[in-house]
């Protein structure tokens, strides 16, 4: 199997999130909405008294956060195409520029 290997090296700024960092970010935002959710829970008992389609609003949320905190925490964002234009190239070319004369040094005669 042949592996691409670019000539220059990627800048750091374009590698992507580590594994942990991308880990605790999806943790955290779990654990905001399933404290979303405790609200939620606790705003329906303190509110059926008053209003009854306010405590079934606040339900209803209770029981679709969870289902939405799982799916957003065990989602990956998607991979980023990777450009390989990180460099400016110059003038793309990378040979030395050829000589004025026609001569070419061989190992063979050089008394010219």
């Amino acid at each position: 199997m042949r592996r691409h290997h670019s000539l220059q090296p990627p800048l750091i700024t374009t590698a992507p999130e580590s594994n942990d960092d991308e880990y605790d970010r999806r943790r955290k935002r779990y654990a905001i909405m399933m404290a979303l959710r405790a609200l939620c829970v606790i705003g329906a008992a303190v509110t059926y008294r008053v209003s009854m389609i306010l405590a079934l609003a606040f339900v209803a949320a209770g029981l679709v956060l969870p289902w939405c905190a799982v799916l957003i925490a065990n989602d990956r964002p998607p991979k980023k195409r990777q450009r390989h234009t990180a460099y400016p190239s110059g003038s793309g070319e990378r040979a030395l520029p050829a000589g004025s004369d026609e001569r070419v040094v061989d190992g063979g005669d050089l008394s010219r």
